[in-house]
């Protein structure tokens, strides 16, 4: 079965680039790099493609407001070239406070924007000669330099609320889910692929320790972090079960910082969204998620103590190479 594994931002260069090399040598779907505001996505990708030999890799993700729809095509035909053809593009919008803050950007139309970006990328990376106007953008006569490796290369959307998810369905060739209440996905999946089948991934709060707790704690810090700054998230969350808990959360993350809201994140909330414990536990869990009609679960990993020893365990538990 299909798995893929998301090497994060809790992550240095060097520990992706080691984690990287660990699964050149395994059966692995797809690794992930992810952007967040630290590692520049299109450098890593290159970098992991450099260090690994048949794994697909994937952006998770790219968002459509800080680069145009060009510059994303231009790095998309270099790392599709450099990969020997192995890319996966995941755009997304991000959010209003990274776009708006961190690239000093106006967080506007996400929905056409999306779709424009799509249709441009597409555009460009078939080699024709792009005339392009809209109220967003206006290209005139771009045609890309090189030579693709590719025509077509897979473009994922990032989605949560239904407008995306529906967007998803319509234009891509793959949906990226993230932090999404098992039942609740199973309930979307189900339905939305009754119009048509699309590659269904969904990145999930991964951690493994030979000590349950510890992993536990890990999964519920990354939980907590999301909560507290993804507004997007929260209120998602908490339209679909968890009002008290996003809202315990987050009131102590405004109190405290990141100290000790972890502590209220539920079992439930828990059990919904991540997977944490033991090996024998996690494999268990990981079925729950398969069962939900995800073609490709991404795991998503967050170390406990030595990051390559962490890493190896974490190998183990989910593959048999």
């Amino acid at each position: 079965m299909r798995i893929g594994f998301s090497l994060g931002s809790l992550l240095s260069v060097d520990e992706v680039l080691k984690c990287s090399e660990i699964l050149s040598k395994t059966s692995v779907d797809t690794i992930w790099i992810p952007e967040t505001w630290g590692m520049e996505n299109f450098s890593m990708l290159s970098a992991v493609s450099n260090r690994t030999k048949s794994q697909k890799i994937g952006s998770s993700i790219i968002n459509i407001y800080s680069r145009s729809p060009a510059t994303i095509a231009m790095g998309a035909a270099t790392v599709d070239v450099l990969s020997d053809g192995r890319l996966i593009l995941g755009l997304g919008t991000s959010s209003l406070p990274i776009i708006e803050d961190f690239h000093g950007m106006e967080f506007i139309d996400p929905l056409k924007r999306m779709k424009e970006y799509v249709e441009i990328i597409r555009l460009i990376l078939s080699g024709r000669v792009v005339n392009y106007n809209s109220s967003n953008f206006n290209l005139k006569n771009f045609t890309l330099l090189i030579k693709t490796k590719r025509e077509f290369i897979p473009i994922y959307l990032a989605a949560i609320n239904q407008k995306m998810v529906d967007l998803a369905w319509s234009i891509g060739d793959g949906v990226i889910f993230y932090l999404r209440p098992i039942e609740e996905m199973k309930k979307t999946i189900s339905k939305m692929q009754t119009r048509n089948k699309i590659d269904v991934t969904c990145q999930i709060i991964t951690s493994v320790s030979e000590d349950s707790d510890d992993s536990i704690i890990r999964a519920k810090k990354t939980l907590a972090f999301y909560i507290s700054v993804g507004k997007i998230y929260r209120d998602f969350l908490a339209s679909h079960g968890f009002k008290n808990e996003t809202s315990a959360v987050y009131d102590e993350f405004k109190k405290s910082g990141f100290k000790s809201n972890h502590e209220l994140i539920s079992d439930s909330m828990l059990r919904s969204l991540v997977i944490a414990g033991t090996s024998e536990e996690c494999r268990k869990q990981m079925k729950n998620f398969r069962n939900t009609g995800i073609d490709l679960p991404i795991i998503q990993f967050n170390p406990i103590g030595d990051v390559v020893k962490s890493f190896r365990l974490f190998k183990k538990t989910f593959l048999d190479d």
